[in-house]
């Protein structure tokens, strides 16, 4: 039966699910987004499951409408690494009760980066995987991958380093909060 509360909890969850969608598919800077720090608020207010579930759902939709272009073999490396930041995110919020703003504000910039180091390995992993069907050896797909990839992930472990940090917090306080949902599961 469906009652106010999830009424509520289904409205935030579908406004959650436009606004990461309508980031994610706006042109950007390359490697400078939202997503993940909007993954990581839903697996902390809504559960690991839900969080890993959402990432992928959006990377899914990303995958084919990106103004970068589509994903191709390297959409199910982005739902994996992804959901990996929203099942993360869950897994965050089981342990976080009333930590300080400026402890939980480093915690999660040093999270924020280090899901976003596993997020660039993995989808560079993918690089290296297609590199490898159209004909390159393995060893030289693999550095050719991982070296291409290190500028753009220099900029975007900086930029969730800050985007997690500054907006974390007061993002997960306002949803929970302010819109008084209450944790699923």
């Amino acid at each position: 039966m469906l009652t106010f509360g999830n009424a509520r909890k289904v409205a935030v969850v579908s406004v959650l699910v436009s606004v990461c969608l309508a980031v994610q598919l706006a042109p950007r800077l390359p490697n400078v987004e939202f997503t993940s720090l909007l993954t990581f608020v839903f697996g902390f207010l809504f559960g690991c499951v839900f969080g890993f579930l959402f990432g992928g759902f959006v990377m899914f939709v990303n995958g084919f409408f990106s103004p970068w272009g589509f994903a191709g073999l390297n959409l199910p490396f982005q739902m994996l690494g992804m959901g990996v930041v929203g099942f993360v995110g869950g897994f965050y919020g089981r342990g976080v009760r009333g930590c300080v703003f400026g402890r939980m504000a480093f915690e999660a910039s040093v999270v924020g980066a280090l899901l976003t180091v596993f997020y660039d390995l993995l989808t560079n992993l993918g690089m290296a995987l297609y590199y490898v069907l159209i004909g390159m050896s393995p060893d030289l797909a693999l550095v050719t991958a991982f070296v291409y990839g290190v500028p753009f992930s220099l900029i975007h472990v900086g930029s969730n380093f800050f985007v997690f940090g500054g907006l974390f917090f007061p993002l997960a306080k306002a949803l929970n909060q302010g819109l008084m949902v209450k944790k699923v599961g």
